[in-house]
């Protein structure tokens, strides 16, 4: 019988940082459900399908399978057999799945392979619906959050040490938008599952939300 952890919450809060961390602590699989998205988008691309064509994209559905799998301590995806890991992190990849991530048939069938993934494996899943709509009956559900600003000042810090420019309050504007627009969308918006415990990262480093949450799996 497997286990499976979601883990929800708005841009910014750390999600995939922690849920990687867990992963490896508790030996369970990681989803990332971004690079399923992803790897559906590369296919688009590589079959010269216009990925602003929702019933093209739609048709080609039955012909993607995406596996994601860990090798040497690293997660692979594959994209029908193909590791398809490196090509997916290629900007014109990331662009064309933000819009093929808000087609109804896109969000279906990755549900179906998430689903299967929850079944045979020990799972850590993370994104906006995971305990509300594609793992409804997770053993643990995790809402993790963190103020705008908070999220916003540890975006900033991250852009200025690449040596970008930026300003922290255009970055907080920008978060505060996308947390709107993912609460109010019309497929599957964020929101805290019933059942799921909130953990509010904003005084908490890495290291403390992952021990906090590793308590709640032992309780």
């Amino acid at each position: 019988m497997s286990y499976n952890i979601a883990i929800d919450g708005p841009a910014g809060a750390g999600k995939s940082t922690i849920a990687k961390e867990l992963a490896r602590k508790l030996g369970f699989l990681y989803v990332d459900t971004g690079a399923m998205y992803r790897a559906m988008a590369c296919y688009c691309l590589r079959q010269g399908i216009d990925t602003a064509d929702e019933a093209a994209v739609s048709a080609a559905c039955p012909d993607i399978n995406v596996t994601l799998a860990y090798e040497d301590g690293s997660q692979k995806v594959y994209l029908n057999g193909e590791d398809v890991s490196t090509v997916i992190r290629q900007e014109q990849v990331g662009n064309a799945a933000s819009v093929v991530s808000t087609y109804a048939a896109v969000r279906v069938h990755l549900l179906d392979l998430q689903r299967d993934l929850a079944v045979k494996n020990d799972v850590i899943m993370d994104g906006r619906d995971i305990g509300t709509c594609v793992l409804p009956n997770a053993d643990l559900k995790i809402y993790l959050t963190a103020s705008a600003h908070t999220r916003a000042q540890r975006r900033y810090k991250e852009l200025t040490e690449k040596g970008q420019i930026c300003d922290l309050s255009d970055i907080e504007k920008d978060i505060e938008e996308r947390d709107y627009r993912d609460m109010h969308r019309e497929i599957a918006p964020l929101k805290v599952a019933e059942d799921a415990v909130t953990v509010d990262s904003s005084y908490m480093n890495i290291t403390e939300v992952v021990e906090s949450i590793l308590e709640l799996v032992k309780n």
